[in-house]
């Protein structure tokens, strides 16, 4: 009686090892590939240096975007789009820092102060131009959160109209992300 309780209590514990290690290996098969953003050289959450602070304004920064790198693309990408935007900026009300979008299937990085790709188009930032426009938090006030985002979509890279705010790419982009990526950085002065 002992005996048949021991191997149907070793089988049991056998098949749930079993199980397990193959949710392991799906869950790290999974994370292998999962879509992810990084800004080269920084962590997530990590220290922006003083050079991609705006230029104007007495900000002290060079107006460099941040070099940025996803990996990964899901199935079915036809373009992406990038945003930088500060929630915290404008007392809680955020400040649009990037608008980027129409980028090619092919590009999968941006240089730090890289022209944009060619073919991609600018939308408008804070300033109501285009291009990135550089962190200038308060004197004083606790470090910004730049948030950093990617989205895979699956509309060409001309699809969308030049111009657009962030608000209306997010419009436009709606039933078309495939899937995004986001880190997050940080600037004080």
């Amino acid at each position: 009686m002992i005996r048949k309780s021991y191997v149907g209590a070793a089988r049991r514990l056998m098949s749930a090892s079993v199980g397990m290690m193959l949710a392991f290996t799906v869950t790290a098969a999974y994370a292998a590939e999962a879509f992810t953003l990084t800004s080269p050289g920084l962590t997530d959450g990590g220290t922006l240096e003083s050079t991609h602070a705006a230029s104007a304004n007495n900000c002290g920064g060079g107006n460099v975007s941040p070099a940025l790198q996803w990996r990964n693309p899901p199935t079915g990408t036809k373009s992406y789009a990038v945003t930088i935007f500060d929630p915290d900026g404008a007392k809680g009300l955020g400040i649009v820092h990037w608008v980027l979008y129409g980028i090619a299937p092919s590009v999968t990085s941006l240089g730090a102060g890289a022209a944009p790709p060619p073919g991609s188009v600018a939308g408008t930032n804070r300033t109501g131009g285009p291009g990135y426009y550089g962190p200038c938090p308060p004197v004083g006030d606790v470090p910004h959160h730049y948030v950093v985002q990617v989205y895979a979509l699956d509309v060409a890279p001309d699809a969308l109209p030049a111009g657009l705010t962030r608000d209306a790419l997010f419009a436009a982009m709606k039933d078309h992300v495939i899937a995004a990526a986001s880190t997050v950085l940080r600037y004080g002065r």
